[in-house]
């Protein structure tokens, strides 16, 4: 992926020198906490590319609520100009805006941008504390996508994901869970918690996770269609593989498999490694977003 020299977004913060921690944390049902940090990395996996994170603790933890923090923090600044990886996101972020703007204004409505904190270790949200082994995760209370930097060797290495493509693939479906937070339907998934069986909700979480990958799909295919236009060239030879084997090795059945030795369908929360592959090509053979309806399609 040729990203050097393209334009780089101004909405990323960096809040890799700060202390992170404090304000509110992540709890599970019955006001038990839940210690993200000890958690072994195959079983903080199956969140990885998570959506709000209310959403996904509701489903482990039967309900349990989020407590945002109190505490203020220092103002953001902007990533130095010499730090590569920091650049790559932020060129990413920046394609994502073009995409997503345009087709918010040929529907005859205006994207609102989303923020992008680089954090170390971990971070205040709006959504509670974020942590590092959590992976990179969307926050709907305040459109913010986080990610800890690490994350992207915890790819190359344990998950066996390498790649820049690979990597801008994990910036652009967490944007699609904020193009679904923006498009209300993060919210109506959110609003049947508590009224529909944890296996039925979990499905529902399923459907929006390959939503979001097929939106990615979108992204790239509208990205590498805006490039070829401006005579730039911007995909190269085995990036969409990486993108398709980044979504092979975080399926839910490829996890469970590594973690716990068996598979349990009714426990899956993101997709089989077969579904995320599918949408995300869906996407990106399309570049349409009403081909990512998943919500109405009868085989996912």
């Amino acid at each position: 992926m040729k990203w050097e020299g393209n334009r780089q977004s101004d909405n990323v913060e960096d809040r890799r020198g700060q202390a992170g921690g404090g304000g509110g944390g992540f709890r599970m049902g019955g006001g038990k906490g839940m210690g993200i940090g000890t958690i072994v990395i195959a079983l903080v996996a199956a969140w990885i590319f998570g959506i709000n994170p209310m959403t996904v603790l509701g489903i482990l933890g039967g309900g349990g609520g989020m407590t945002a923090p109190q505490v203020s923090q220092a103002p953001a600044r902007r990533p130095p100009k010499d730090d590569a990886m920091a650049g790559m996101v932020a060129t990413v972020l920046a394609d994502t805006e073009d995409v997503w703007g345009e087709i918010f204004k040929q529907a005859g409505a205006q994207y609102p941008n989303p923020k992008l904190e680089l954090f170390r270790g971990q971070t205040r949200t709006a959504c509670g504390a974020g942590q590092a082994a959590m992976g990179p995760f969307y926050c709907p209370a305040d459109s913010k996508v986080y990610i800890d930097l690490s994350f992207y060797e915890t790819m190359r290495s344990k998950l066996g994901a390498p790649g820049d493509f690979a990597q801008a693939y994990v910036i652009a479906h967490e944007v699609g869970h904020h193009v679904q937070n923006v498009l209300g339907t993060s919210r109506k998934v959110d609003a049947m918690r508590g009224k529909i069986s944890e296996r039925e909700q979990n499905q529902l979480s399923v459907r929006l996770e390959l939503q979001a990958d097929c939106y990615a799909g979108v992204w790239a295919h509208l990205t590498e269609k805006k490039y070829k236009a401006q005579g730039k060239p911007w995909l190269e030879k085995g990036d969409i593989e990486e993108a398709m084997n980044a979504a092979q090795q975080i399926g839910d059945d490829a996890l469970q498999r590594k973690s716990q030795g068996q598979v349990i369908p009714d426990s899956f929360t993101h997709g089989t490694s077969q579904q995320r592959m599918r949408w995300f090509s869906q996407g990106l053979q399309t570049g349409s977003v009403k081909s990512c309806d998943t919500f109405s399609a009868k085989q996912l």
